[in-house]
């Protein structure tokens, strides 16, 4: 509710598990639909959210009287399997992120307060990472991806890749293992 063109509460359901195409005219919110998933999992770039600052993110910056804006996203936790440490026993995981006009920031992790630092380890134990620079590609990106044309620059792009895996994904994986054991 006042995310960006979302005045009022608006809910999209109806996700597939494997592949989802979100459609529609130009202008009508397609894009702040991505940007609404990416601000709750903890974007930190806001670039790739179109946004200045956070305040640019609430609907019409306060300007028209709604001066937050909130996004919850509920997760289905229900194969145990590859439930996040500790929310094993939750049948849903419902992720939420608020700002308030001037400044505060808040999440919620199935209605209770928790630090961004929680709740970027929830999606971490999960493999979810926001801030990857490959977890979404934008409008535009899929024509200067498919311009690489040389096996030398695909290769060099695996390289980077297997670095931030080795380097960063798999280290806060494992420490994040050992925190909850």
């Amino acid at each position: 509710m006042g995310f960006k063109s979302y005045a009022t509460r608006t809910v999209v359901s109806g996700f597939d598990p494997f592949f989802n195409a979100i459609t529609g005219l130009n202008g009508s919110g397609k894009s702040n639909i991505l940007d609404s998933i990416c601000f709750v999992l903890g974007i930190t770039n806001l670039q790739q959210v179109r946004a200045a600052n956070l305040q640019e993110l609430v609907y019409k910056q306060g300007q028209a009287g709604i001066t937050k804006a909130t996004v919850s996203v509920v997760f289905d936790n229900s194969d145990r399997s590859r439930s996040p440490i500790g929310y094993e026993g939750c049948p849903e995981i419902t992720v939420t992120r608020q700002i308030v006009v001037g400044g505060r920031n808040k999440y919620l992790i199935n209605g209770h307060l928790a630090q961004p630092s929680r709740v970027q380890n929830l999606f971490h134990s999960v493999q979810l990472n926001v801030n990857n620079p490959h977890f979404l590609i934008m409008q535009g990106r899929i024509t200067k991806e498919s311009a690489l044309k040389t096996l030398e620059k695909k290769q060099a792009k695996l390289d980077e890749m297997d670095k931030l895996l080795d380097q960063e994904i798999l280290p806060s994986l494992g420490k994040l293992r050992k925190e909850m054991t």
